[in-house]
């Protein structure tokens, strides 16, 4: 058994990554510490998580009681990794980052299980991707290494726990309801993390990523378009989804009238892939959980591949955060 520990766990991504902890035959429930929850049932917070009896921790309390050995999860938002993860790492645990902060540090190790696989087994601190970029990436890589195209438009669409959980939440799904927000037009945070992973590959492309929340409580729908001066090979696009994806665990490429599904995915580490070549165009359709491939059930299959579990374990279920 290997002893996790959620920082900032009082969040959406947390309580995911809690009930992943939980549910999982080797992994055991460390310090939950909240800074806004100390004390407080966890089962009063969040009532997927009922027949849990653990309670939030206060501040300080992992660095406390943390041993070498440990994995952390940091849930904490953007800009308060940095203060601890260095105290975690200095006393021989591992660390699994949710925030934004490590994503474009060479310290770092990307957390994309698909494409950073044998690295993350070796990492000390593992940089856990955007969902929007984890969506973008499964469905875009494939292609960029079958026919690389003259430019590429994502159309992205996120349920409003991508916003976090804040006291503004209730007016923002009031705001959203029957309607659907296009936002960051001029250059969403996530926008570069796609453009690193494709330079990383050698791939310079121009892109338009366009953003949008729906009046879904979780989810994510991205469509991904690029274009070609020529028609590309349909037969070497599927082949080369096919190669990249049949022997992944949690990515599904659907083939005949099958589409990609928001309610298929939500509550698991799964993403459903869709890819059409129309002429000299190719869209490509990826839907996961915004908080699950996207967030916690990603951070647990990176947690498997540090510890050398297998990498399914514990990730069968499906969760129930709504």
């Amino acid at each position: 058994m290997t002893r996790v520990h959620v920082w900032g766990a009082g969040g959406y991504a947390a309580a995911e990554a809690i009930a992943w902890i939980e549910g999982h035959p080797r992994l055991e429930a460390g310090i939950f510490e909240s800074r806004t929850h100390a004390g407080a049932c966890v089962a009063d917070t969040f009532a997927h998580l009922r027949r849990s009896t653990l309670h939030f921790a206060a501040s300080g309390a992992v660095l406390a009681q943390l041993a070498p050995g440990d994995i952390v999860i940091i849930a904490g938002a953007s800009g308060e990794a940095r203060a601890q993860v260095g105290k975690f790492l200095a006393q021989g645990a591992r660390v699994v980052d949710l925030s934004a902060d490590y994503r474009f540090d060479p310290l770092a190790v990307y957390g994309l299980p698909e494409y950073h696989r044998a690295t993350i087994a070796g990492a000390r601190l593992v940089a856990n991707p955007g969902c929007y970029p984890t969506a973008s990436l499964l469905a875009l890589l494939p292609l960029v290494r079958a026919a690389m195209p003259l430019g590429i438009a994502i159309d992205a669409k996120s349920g409003i726990t991508g916003a976090g959980r804040t006291p503004q939440l209730g007016s923002l799904f009031a705001e959203v309801s029957g309607d659907i927000r296009a936002y960051a037009l001029q250059g969403h945070r996530h926008e570069p993390e796609i453009a690193q992973e494709l330079r990383r590959r050698g791939v310079e492309l121009p892109i338009t990523f366009t953003p949008h929340v729906v009046p879904l409580a979780r989810g994510m729908l991205v469509d991904v378009y690029a274009f070609y001066a020529c028609p590309p090979d349909p037969e070497a696009i599927a082949a080369a989804y096919d190669a990249a994806y049949r022997d992944e665990p949690f990515v599904r490429v659907l083939t005949n009238e099958r589409v990609p599904s928001v309610a298929a995915v939500v509550g698991t580490n799964d993403a459903e892939i869709r890819v059409d070549v129309r002429g000299a165009m190719v869209r490509v359709i990826c839907a996961i959980d915004n908080l699950g491939k996207g967030a916690a059930a990603q951070a647990i299959q990176n947690v498997n591949i540090m510890l050398g579990y297998p990498e399914e374990e514990g990730l069968h279920a499906r969760t129930a955060l709504a």
